[in-house]
């Protein structure tokens, strides 16, 4: 069995999901949960969202919040029969960059596609710890570098 990590204690992750796609997203959130938990850090607000697109409002929400270090973001954006989801991901990871700078807090983008088919995005999956693994981090030299 594999030593518990200390590295993220103290830090708190809250994480947005995407009901869209609920089969990959459902196991993305998931495996980002069993990641925080590995890591040593907490868990906080869990907030499903309808969506990738609408995303950027709810990471606001959590980002301006004190009990909150970071973000991790989940969904798939798996490619249709036009270019909506090359526009649905564009926009969302803009804004949700734009976030993390203006709050100074990290999002992680845990958000597979665009352009990948269902299958990929199931390959995708372990994204999700990824994710996670990188806000630890970055809350962790964020936070050394505000001392």
């Amino acid at each position: 069995m594999a030593k518990k990590a200390v590295e993220g204690q103290g830090i708190r992750v809250a994480i947005v999901a995407s009901e869209y796609n609920y089969d990959v997203s459902s196991l993305m959130l998931e495996r980002a949960k069993e990641e925080v938990e590995f890591l040593g850090a907490r868990l906080g607000p869990v907030l499903r969202t309808p969506g990738v697109f609408d995303m950027p409002l709810a990471v606001k929400l959590l980002l301006a919040r004190s009990d909150v270090d970071a973000v991790v973001t989940l969904g798939a954006v798996i490619e249709g029969e036009t270019d909506h989801d090359q526009v649905v991901m564009q926009q969302a990871a803009r804004k949700i960059t734009d976030l993390s700078v203006e709050s100074e807090k990290p999002v992680g983008l845990g958000i597979s596609g665009p352009g990948e088919t269902r299958l990929q995005a199931q390959d995708r999956i372990e994204n999700a710890a990824q994710a996670v693994r990188a806000v630890v981090k970055m809350a962790q030299r964020i936070e050394s570098l505000r001392q």
